[in-house]
């Protein structure tokens, strides 16, 4: 795996303004994403985890300009170098076509990511028309018939609607609109959380595939830790639109630092009984706070059995404790001080 950077995002915030109560002054912000920091390197596949809402989905949505960042920067490797980058979040629509099709994405809901009324053919050539990559004719119909069977689609299909496929397949075609434009990142939005078991596991290896002959980079967001540990070579922990913890895969499930990761993991399912009653199982307790009013200090602490007093004043910040092992959490000593 190459150690350059070819993705760096640094103090994102992104605040979705609130709609006040009737004769109030004051402007409420639901803090979506707040001040996450992370690098994606070339050919690796980061994951982000976290429980429903944490904020993970909106992080590959700016990111991809879907929403516009609040603040905070997203630095783009322009050549071969990564020395050579630039902040694309200050580019204007012009500018933001010449990385357009180098960054892309995959939406979670097959269903509903794809136009009825368009065919096969059409969804899967859009973005090459819309940037200029084939003149057209019979070299996108070849293109277009070369990307479905790299996917699992028979060519032949390609005149078809998208209704006249099943959960799975339409998956793919999502998949094949995005392989097509030939990008150096793809945001994968939780892509397989709404197929069946089975289906998931052939997406997974198809994702897998692709990213081998492709030499493609994945930022990978899901809520399923089995699946993320599968594919992913480094995971990024969420909490309340912070990120608490970031570390190798293998790493973060045989010693996870922060209270919340352990939680989450001990939350798997174990299917031997046997296994499940020996040992403690910690579990998170108490609902998620609202990103309208988070807690003051640790995001977490209202639901950490280990809070100190300085975690309800203090908030942590994302230090690495350990050789490729960042946590947010004072438990840890910081190696700065």
């Amino acid at each position: 795996m190459a150690a350059s950077a070819i993705l760096r995002v640094e103090k994102l915030k992104k605040y979705f303004p609130v709609k006040s109560l009737p004769f109030s002054r004051k402007r409420s912000f639901l803090k979506a994403v707040d001040d996450v920091t992370f690098t994606l390197h070339a050919g690796e596949t980061l994951g982000i985890v976290g429980e429903s809402g944490c904020g993970k989905t909106t992080v590959g949505r700016t990111i991809m300009r879907i929403y516009e960042p609040t603040s905070g920067q997203c630095w783009w490797r322009v050549g071969d170098s990564a020395e050579t980058m630039e902040d694309f979040f200050c580019y204007k629509n012009a500018q933001m076509r010449r990385i357009r099709h180098q960054i892309q994405m995959i939406f979670q809901d097959p269903y509903a990511s794809l136009n009825p009324r368009m065919t096969v053919q059409d969804i899967i050539s859009e973005g090459l028309k819309a940037n200029g990559l084939v003149s057209g004719g019979r070299e996108m119909i070849n293109t277009v018939a070369d990307i479905m069977e790299k996917v699992g689609l028979l060519p032949e299909y390609m005149k078809r609607y998208p209704h006249e496929f099943s959960g799975g397949q339409r998956q793919r075609i999502g998949i094949a609109r995005v392989i097509v434009m030939r990008p150096k990142v793809v945001i994968c939005d939780e892509p397989v959380s709404a197929l069946d078991v089975s289906v998931q596991a052939q997406i997974i290896n198809l994702l897998e595939d692709l990213r081998s002959e492709f030499g493609l980079t994945y930022l990978f967001i899901a809520h399923d830790l089995s699946v993320v540990k599968h594919i992913s070579d480094r995971i990024a922990v969420m909490y309340l639109g912070k990120i608490v913890e970031k570390t190798d895969t293998d790493r973060l499930f045989e010693a996870p630092l922060h209270p919340y990761t352990q939680g989450l993991l001990q939350a798997i399912p174990v299917p031997d009984p046997h296994q499940r009653k020996s040992g403690h199982r910690m579990l998170i307790a108490g609902d998620i706070p609202s990103p309208i009013d988070p807690p003051e200090g640790c995001r977490f602490v209202k639901r950490c059995s280990k809070a100190m007093d300085r975690c309800r004043v203090e908030t942590p910040a994302l230090l690495e404790v350990r050789e490729g092992h960042e946590v947010a959490c004072f438990l840890y000593p910081n190696p700065r001080e």
